[in-house]
C-alpha cells in the first residue's frame, strides 16, 4: 500500500514496539538512541507510514483516529487497542461514532479496531473483545465485523479495506497467539494472489464430503483448534471457518454446506460463554436460513458473568470440554454446553 501511495496510520498502546498485531515497527540503535522505520523506508516515492505509542485512554485514542479517518478517506487508519477488553473504555465513541455516524449524520469512516481477542487463559480482561457487544450493533451495513485466522486473511482484509469503493469502519478481532502458532502461517502466494475469503471452508483430504453427517460452523482461534483436534480424532467431521461475521455470509455458508448432501447436524462452536460471543447474533441467522435441513446446536461455555475465568487450569479445563463436545455423540455432550 505504501509504494502504492496509500498513506498508513498506525497508533496504539506500544504500537511501535510491536508486542500485539505487529512486530518490530520501530528499531532502536541501543548505541545512541536513533529510531529506524524499516517500512518508512521503502522508497523515495512511497506513502507516508504514520506509528505511535499512544496513551492508555482508548476514548482520546480512538476518538482522534475516528476523525482522522474522517478527513483522510485515502489513508489505511488502524487503531490497535492492546487488549481486546481495553476498547471498553472508548464505548461511547463507538456507540455514537463508529456504528451509527453514517446513519445519523451521513458522516463515513473506514478506521480499523485491531482487537486482541482469544481464549488463551490470561484472564477476564485479557480473553474478550467483548464481541457480543460489536455485533449488537450491527445493522443496515454499517460496520464489518471480521475474525481472519490466517496472514494471507489478515493481509488481503486490511488491503480490502482501502481498496474497496466502499467505506465502511471495520472491527478485527485475532488472538495474540496467532502471531507464533505455525497453523496462522501462509505461503507467500497466499499473499500475492487471491482475495479475502468471507468463509473459509473444509480442505481436509481426510474427511468424505459424501458421508459427513456434521458441519461444525465456528470463527476465531476456536475454530484452528477445532481443525486440529478433528485431525486428531481422525472424525469424518467438516469444520468450516467464518471470517466476516457482518455483514453475514449467507451466500458462502450455504455453497459450502452444498458439499456435504447426507450432513443433519449443524453445530455452532465458540469459546465464549453462551451469552457472550457470536451465538446470539448467528442463531437466529442460521435456523432462519437452515433450520429446514439441520439440527442446530450450539456449543460453549455455559452463561457467566465474567468474559472468562481467572485460572489458567480451569480454561484450559473449559476449553477441552467445549472442543470434545464437538466431537462427541449427541448423547455424551454435556447438558451445559449443548
Amino acid at each position: 500500500l505504501l509504494l502504492e501511495g496509500t498513506p498508513v496510520r498506525l497508533v496504539g498502546q506500544d504500537a511501535r514496539r510491536g508486542t500485539f498485531v505487529s512486530r518490530h515497527a520501530v528499531y532502536h540503535d541501543r548505541e545512541n538512541g536513533q529510531e529506524w522505520l524499516p517500512l518508512g523506508n521503502l522508497s523515495e516515492n512511497q506513502a507516508r507510514l504514520a506509528i505511535y505509542d499512544s496513551l492508555l485512554s482508548e476514548y482520546a485514542a480512538l476518538a482522534f483516529e475516528y476523525g482522522y479517518s474522517v478527513e483522510r478517506p485515502d489513508a489505511l487508519v488502524l487503531w490497535e487497542a492492546q487488549f481486546g477488553d481495553f476498547a471498553n473504555g472508548a464505548q461511547t465513541v463507538i456507540d455514537e461514532f463508529i456504528s451509527s455516524a453514517e446513519q445519523k449524520w451521513g458522516q463515513r469512516s473506514s478506521v480499523v479496531m485491531l482487537l486482541p481477542h482469544g481464549y488463551e487463559g490470561q484472564g477476564p480482561e485479557h480473553s474478550s473483545s467483548r464481541l457480543e457487544r460489536f455485533l449488537t450493533l450491527c445493522a443496515e451495513d454499517n460496520i464489518q465485523v471480521c475474525q481472519p485466522t490466517t496472514a494471507a486473511q489478515y493481509f488481503h482484509l486490511l488491503r480490502r479495506q482501502i481498496r474497496r469503493s466502499v467505506r465502511k469502519p471495520l472491527i478485527v478481532t485475532t488472538p495474540k497467539s496467532g502471531l507464533r502458532d505455525r497453523r496462522w502461517r501462509s505461503p507467500v502466494e497466499a499473499l500475492s494472489r487471491g482475495s479475502f475469503e468471507e468463509l473459509l471452508g473444509d480442505t481436509s483430504e481426510a474427511i468424505d464430503a459424501s458421508t459427513v453427517d456434521r458441519v461444525i460452523l465456528t470463527s476465531g482461534k476456536v475454530g484452528q483448534e477445532a481443525s486440529v483436534m478433528r485431525d486428531e480424532l481422525g472424525a469424518n467431521v467438516a469444520v468450516a471457518r467464518v471470517e466476516q461475521l457482518y455483514p453475514w455470509p449467507y451466500e458462502a455458508i450455504a455453497k459450502e454446506l452444498a458439499r456435504f448432501p447426507n450432513a443433519t447436524e449443524l453445530v455452532w462452536l465458540q469459546e465464549e460463554p453462551e451469552n457472550m460471543g457470536p451465538w446470539n447474533f448467528v442463531k437466529g441467522r442460521l435456523y432462519e436460513a437452515l433450520g429446514d435441513r439441520f439440527e442446530i446446536r450450539r456449543i460453549s461455555r455455559p452463561d457467566e458473568a465474567s468474559p472468562a475465568t481467572g485460572s489458567h487450569a480451569i480454561h484450559a479445563q473449559e476449553q477441552n470440554m467445549i472442543l470434545a463436545a464437538a466431537f462427541a455423540p449427541l448423547e455424551d455432550k454435556p447438558a451445559d454446553f449443548v
